[in-house]
């Protein structure tokens, strides 16, 4: 039986059914949920994807974390479920409170597409159980608000407590200590900027978002054994 992947839709959203290629090419079942739905319909991880959901109006993510879904992603993950939230999906994540920090925009306000060496800085999350400690990845990123940033309590907190998970070799936005990437507390609860699904195949020009995304996996099938 195979992991049940849930990826969340909003209105906006664009990167769902690149994500939930990814998820089936590496042995997963996606499934596609809507903001609306108030159920996650008994998934074993959750993807919230890449894209502009509601228009990224008021400041992206805020509206988005109203979305009726958000409330069975909360109580997912009090329950110790794994979620990713991806660019868009990390904005949402920091806006529902579900991870620390905010998403502004790119330091020169500047677009950034481009693929971008990352560093692994823990293999403790439900994202990086299967990558080793300072190995680099190669992964795209595709975002005008990628710039990381908290206040000095919060990033003292994150750094202590072994929640950054990515950081940038050369940091393309600006974020605060380089951070590509968080997880919570709990660590089952991890937003990145760069995307894993669009560095899943060799076709792709690289596969090391496979070892992202396949860690997630190894997490989601641990979640359906309990």
């Amino acid at each position: 039986m195979t992991a049940r992947v849930g990826v969340v839709v909003f209105p906006g959203t664009n990167c769902e059914q690149d994500v939930a290629w990814a998820v089936q090419v590496l042995g997963g079942t996606p499934e596609m949920l809507w903001h609306a739905d108030r159920s996650l319909g008994g998934v074993d991880a959750v993807i919230l994807a890449g894209g502009f959901a509601h228009g990224d109006y008021l400041r992206t993510g805020a509206i988005a974390r109203f979305s009726p879904v958000m409330e069975a992603v909360a109580d997912f993950v009090a329950s110790g479920g794994p979620v990713v939230g991806i660019c868009n999906g990390f904005q949402i994540l920091c806006e529902a409170g579900l991870l620390p920090g905010a998403l502004q925009k790119n330091a020169g306000l500047k677009f950034r597409c481009e693929a971008v060496d990352l560093r692994v800085e823990t293999t403790t999350t439900v994202l990086t159980s299967g990558a080793e400690r300072s190995q680099i990845l190669r992964i795209p990123i595709n975002h005008f608000e990628g710039n990381y940033v908290c206040d000095d309590a919060t990033l003292k907190a994150i750094q202590e407590g072994d929640q950054v998970v990515l950081r940038y070799v050369e940091n393309p936005n600006g974020s605060l200590d380089d951070i590509a990437g968080i997880c919570n507390e709990g660590r089952n609860v991890v937003g990145l900027m760069p995307h894993p699904e669009r560095a899943s195949e060799a076709i792709l020009g690289s596969t090391d978002g496979a070892v992202l995304l396949g860690s997630l996996l190894a997490s989601a099938a641990l979640a359906a054994q309990r």
